[in-house]
């Protein structure tokens, strides 16, 4: 992967609509050779899809809530059992197994306080396994973004005089 690929998938990940004309002179490519690129990166899973991402609040999912799990042992059967648990729910937006007090680490999203309530009470407390809920709720998004950090690295450049070799 280089700068140019990278410059690429910056401009992806602010819009993935753009057409593959549009994309290629932003990146100061011809459009056949661009189109190229984005099938490689397609194909080798860097670009792993294309979705579009919908305001929550205008769909009613106003309440976001950070929820740390602890399970009664921390046993492959139980983890599995846990994660296939929660793969399954819409509302669970993220999960991470965990190092620290907690081992798991989920972010939940839902219209209001009575479906968190109903989450939990009829969902994470049946889990098999789980031994401890801790919930936090979010009072306000600071940051949210889903493009990944890309360093695109400035070209080298030489001594003056110096040319590269071709």
């Amino acid at each position: 992967m280089d700068a140019l690929d990278l410059r690429i998938l910056a401009r992806l990940q602010q819009d993935a609509r753009i057409s593959n004309v549009e994309l290629a002179k932003a990146v100061n490519l011809s459009p056949s050779p661009c189109l190229a690129r984005v099938r490689v990166l397609e194909a080798s899973g860097t670009i792993g899809r294309y979705v579009t991402l919908l305001d929550p609040k205008k769909l009613g999912l106003t309440v976001s809530v950070l929820v740390q799990v602890t399970l009664e042992k921390q046993i492959e059967p139980a983890l599995e059992t846990f994660e296939k648990a929660v793969r399954e729910r819409p509302e669970v937006m993220e999960c991470y197994l965990m190092t620290g007090d907690a081992d798991y680490l989920l972010r939940v999203l839902v219209p209001d306080v009575p479906a968190f309530e109903r989450f939990i009470l009829e969902f994470l407390s049946r889990v098999p396994g789980v031994g401890n809920i801790k919930s936090s709720f979010a009072l306000k998004q600071v940051k949210y973004q889903t493009a990944l950090p890309l360093t695109i690295k400035p070209a080298t450049t030489l001594p003056r005089g110096r040319s590269r070799k071709r």
